[in-house]
């Protein structure tokens, strides 16, 4: 289960993170309920009353996709409960429903489906893995509800039920496989992951850009969620001594295999081989430990690191409701991002009716994001910057490279489909 809080955050807290990290599309502050009928501003029967708007948070805080999947749950309830100090959405309250997927696609699928037709929740927030994601999708479809979903993922996606709020191919492959090239001289690679759906398209994807670049794959494994013997595909590492370790093992997994690697005499900080991975945040590093894995790079939009005062104001939130010790990853930021982009649409739309959200979504923009500035687009997704960190042994990244400028999301890229 998520920690607790060692004592309730006060309300003045709340009001003060709450004002630096306000969407630059929301309407002016202490909107009226009495202003927005009830009858008006939810015409297809969701949970919506005179007083209170009721949502759901569905995510894994139990199996192995617990340890990424928790920090998601923290930054979504820290979002509710500023916006509801702001004065809610259109005058209304957040309540919300918490499901556990428990790291089952299934699951997932069996919660989806209870929070939108007995619920009747107004929006979702949820998932991590594009295996729970591809399971609610027809769900959310199905019932015309919408979910706000946070994890980079491989792209090919595109769906009028959903918000995404990390990062797809081009703005993450692509672009860490750019970097590691054009920076570092990589030309061989050997490419690991879990096996499901995200790093085996991820695999794909990152093998045909290697390939056009004239580079090569020497060795593709992958090995089951919660997988902890990662003795076998070491030596074949070590053997065929790779540039680059191109990593996307997922959740649990990450605590062996980086252990397992520092083990085997593989310090990471001499870049010998290199190793570049798009799965691992600092939630994971919390259990992996900064030490064994200081020298590895991650290719993502957020560190907690960023040297902003938006995020200097979120992170200084996100302690002081759970814990001075606490971490905070890509994912954990990016599902942050959903309460606040789905108040901006609601009130920019005036309705908490799905096809009015869906509407009024392209366009909006957050210039507080903790991330920096970030804008949705008309497929969905968000601009925002690339940025590679290199870990370090506190557990945290220092951020060796960033964009200039925002990529611009595109989650079908000519040539890798």
């Amino acid at each position: 289960m998520p920690p607790k809080p060692p004592s309730p955050p006060s309300r003045r807290s709340f009001l003060a993170g709450s004002a630096a990290l306000t969407a630059a599309l929301f309407l002016p502050k202490h909107l009226k309920a009495a202003d927005f009928p009830t009858a008006t501003v939810n015409t297809t029967g969701l949970a919506v009353t005179d007083t209170e708007v009721t949502v759901g948070i569905l995510h894994s805080v139990t199996g192995t996709m617990a340890i990424s999947e928790t920090g998601s749950v923290q930054a979504e309830k820290l979002a509710i409960a500023q916006i509801n100090a702001q004065g809610g959405v259109l005058g209304r309250q957040i309540k919300f429903i918490q499901e556990d997927g428990a790291s089952d696609w299934p699951t997932f699928a069996e919660k989806a489906r209870k929070l939108l037709v007995n619920d009747k929740v107004a929006s979702v927030m949820g998932c991590w893995t594009s295996a729970s994601r591809k399971a609610v999708l027809p769900v959310f479809e199905q019932h015309n509800g919408m979910l706000y979903y946070p994890t980079f993922y491989e792209g090919l996606e595109e769906s009028p039920n959903v918000i995404y709020t990390g990062q797809e191919a081009t703005q993450q492959i692509l672009a860490g496989l750019d970097w590691v090239t054009q920076t570092k001289g990589a030309k061989s690679f050997y490419l690991l992951g879990s096996d499901y759906i995200w790093p085996r398209t991820s695999n794909k994807i990152a093998r045909k850009h290697i390939e056009k670049l004239g580079l090569e794959v020497v060795g593709e494994e992958y090995y089951p969620l919660g997988h902890t013997q990662f003795n076998s595909v070491i030596n074949k590492i070590k053997l065929r001594k790779p540039d680059v370790i191109y990593a996307i093992v997922v959740g649990g997994s990450n605590v062996a295999f980086y252990k397992q690697l520092q083990a085997a005499g593989i310090d990471l900080t001499r870049e010998a081989p290199l190793l570049l991975t798009i799965s691992v945040t600092e939630d994971e590093i919390l259990g992996i430990g900064g030490e064994n894995i200081a020298g590895a790079y991650a290719c993502m939009k957020y560190f907690q690191s960023l040297d902003n005062a938006n995020n200097a104001a979120f992170v200084q939130a996100f302690k002081e409701m759970w814990g001075q010790d606490i971490v905070i990853g890509d994912v954990t930021q990016a599902a942050y991002l959903g309460p606040w982009l789905w108040k901006a649409a609601v009130e920019r739309a005036g309705s908490f009716d799905i096809d009015r959200i869906r509407e009024a979504s392209p366009g909006i923009e957050m210039d507080t994001a903790p991330e920096g500035y970030v804008k949705v687009h008309e497929n969905h997704h968000l601009w925002s910057k690339t940025r590679v960190g290199r870990a370090m042994p506190d557990g945290q990244y220092e951020v060796v490279f960033e964009t200039a400028e925002l990529v611009e999301p595109d989650p079908f890229p000519e040539g890798y489909q």
